[in-house]
């Protein structure tokens, strides 16, 4: 008697994430993941799209376009900051089959209405209000990228209203994680092998203003070291200098575990651009704040954001922000060129030319390109403590990627001597 067929179960398909902008965005995926595998959502494509400029959301159209292409048969989740701004525009798009807010797609229960076997209605758009969002929960992931490096959001949203920007329509306001439920991510995550912290959020210096007792984020930094004894190190990603605290400068000048690279939140060196934008510092702030920095702790190195061709800026305006890589000895630029965003006051005033826009955000860069070359040559023959991120490379204290001639243990942390650079990393 002949056996009869063998029948193998369908396999499981886990969905595909994809992410677009900034690190919170990367964050938030990691975060998805762990909340759609709990749902036991299969077959299904999700990207998390940027707002920041109107070349973010296209190329987000695009990426929902070639995965459904690549996709026939998924489902097409979108999210993200252009989603929450524009849900509309992205549910009439035929590539997609469903669109969810910034705040549901931290929600279990958003996932638990995707999944397969869902009984009840499940609107194919879910976005609320951002604006009414009041807190942020902190959640819990295994770091991302490497297993040498994690990154705690401790931050969501933004209180201000920058002329240029359309995120705090995407994002909500400034909220902020307790602190308690920060210390205690990062001693798991710690105990979980990890050597590297990075603190993350929208606006991070506005940390804690709507906690009780109103602690600035020099507070949560010096609680994290205190109670923290463990973590070898700490770094901080972008930050607004004119909210710096006291507490935060002494923890630059005290603790050898806060890293030494800050990347500042600058975006001109002109103070009339800087009242046009609605920034809140003028260029001789963010002067003083640099020399401030680097008194306290010589070997600090700083990143920033810089817009080129913002509405309104002429080549004397211009030259402004020029001179401010070498005047706050800037090392590391995000240089953007301004493109106007709907929606935004800057977008009603009066624009310059593109050739012009794109001209001078090469010269931002030729600039950045320099300040690299010459702090990647000073580090020749000195010894530093490098965070490896794979077994050939790593990261300096001051964030300079490192290349290894021999492999190392990827996560650890490696004391060697530089012996040479190639313009863009060191090799050790």
């Amino acid at each position: 008697m002949n056996a009869p067929p063998k029948f193998d179960p369908p396999k499981f398909v886990p969905p595909k994430f994809t992410t677009q902008g900034c690190r919170l965005n990367a964050y938030e995926t990691e975060a998805m993941k762990a909340l759609a595998a709990e749902a036991g959502i299969e077959g299904a494509v999700v990207i998390n799209t940027c707002a920041v400029t109107n070349e973010a959301v296209r190329k987000a159209r695009k990426e929902i376009r070639r995965l459904r292409r690549e996709n026939p048969e998924a489902r097409v989740i979108v999210t993200g900051c252009a989603a929450q701004i524009d849900p509309d525009s992205f549910a009439a798009m035929d590539e997609v089959d469903a669109v969810i807010g910034n705040a549901e797609k931290m929600a279990p229960e958003t996932w638990a209405r995707l999944a397969p076997g869902f009984i009840g209605e499940t609107e194919r758009v879910q976005v609320n209000d951002i604006m009414s969002v009041t807190e942020t929960a902190g959640h819990l992931i295994d770091g991302f990228g490497t297993r040498s490096r994690a990154y705690v959001q401790v931050q969501n949203g933004c209180d201000h209203r920058c002329t240029f920007c359309i995120i705090p329509y995407g994002r909500g306001n400034s909220r902020s994680v307790p602190a308690g439920v920060v210390v205690d991510q990062i001693k798991r995550l710690v105990q979980g092998g990890f050597n590297e912290v990075v603190l993350t959020g929208v606006d991070l210096t506005s940390w804690g203003a709507d906690l009780p007792a109103e602690p600035r984020l020099g507070d949560l930094v010096m609680r994290i070291l205190r109670l923290v004894p463990d973590l070898p190190r700490l770094r901080i990603s972008s930050i607004d200098s004119i909210e710096v605290d006291e507490r935060l400068m002494e923890a630059i000048a005290t603790e050898p575990r806060l890293m030494p690279h800050l990347h500042l939140s600058l975006q001109h060196g002109d103070d009339l651009i800087l009242k046009r934008m609605k920034r809140r510092h003028l260029r001789a702030d963010a002067i003083r704040f640099a020399q401030e920095a680097r008194a306290l702790r010589p070997d600090m190195t700083f990143g920033a954001d810089i817009i080129a061709g913002f509405p309104t800026e002429t080549e004397a305006h211009f030259e402004n922000s020029l001179k401010l890589v070498e005047e706050c000895n800037l090392t590391w630029l995000h240089v953007f060129p301004y493109s106007p965003r709907p929606g935004t006051p800057a977008a009603r005033m009066p624009q310059v030319d593109g050739n012009a826009i794109k001209s001078r955000a090469a010269r931002l860069r030729a600039a950045g390109d320099a300040a690299v070359a010459r702090h990647l040559a000073a580090q020749q023959g000195r010894e530093h403590r490098i965070l490896m991120e794979n077994p050939q490379l790593g990261r300096t204290e001051q964030f300079a990627e490192v290349a290894f001639s021999a492999a190392q243990e990827t996560g650890k942390i490696v004391p060697a001597v530089i012996t040479g650079q190639d313009g863009e990393r060191l090799t050790a």
